[in-house]
């Protein structure tokens, strides 16, 4: 039997600024999924983490460690760390 996950908390609060047609997609996308228009948007910006000209820019960086340590909190091994599957 698979055990129900816990849905990981957004702890962290930020202001955004977005077009109307931005926010009405968000809306509308949230209603349509369940989910709250905060986690539509968390969701969303975890999906960048999969961008390769983003990875390799990242990797490009000096002091990158601790952004992928940032970035990659919930990674489980160093393949998907770097955006592997």
């Amino acid at each position: 039997m698979k055990f129900i996950e816990p849905k990981p908390r957004l702890e962290q609060k930020s202001t955004w600024h977005v077009s109307e047609q931005t926010k009405a997609t968000v809306k509308y996308y949230a209603e349509y999924t369940g989910y709250s228009e905060d986690e539509v948007v968390d969701q969303f910006l975890l999906q960048l983490r999969d961008d390769p000209k983003f990875l390799e820019w990242l990797q490009s960086k000096r002091r990158n460690k601790r952004a992928f340590s940032q970035m990659f909190a919930d990674a489980k091994t160093e393949g998907e760390q770097i955006g592997e599957t």
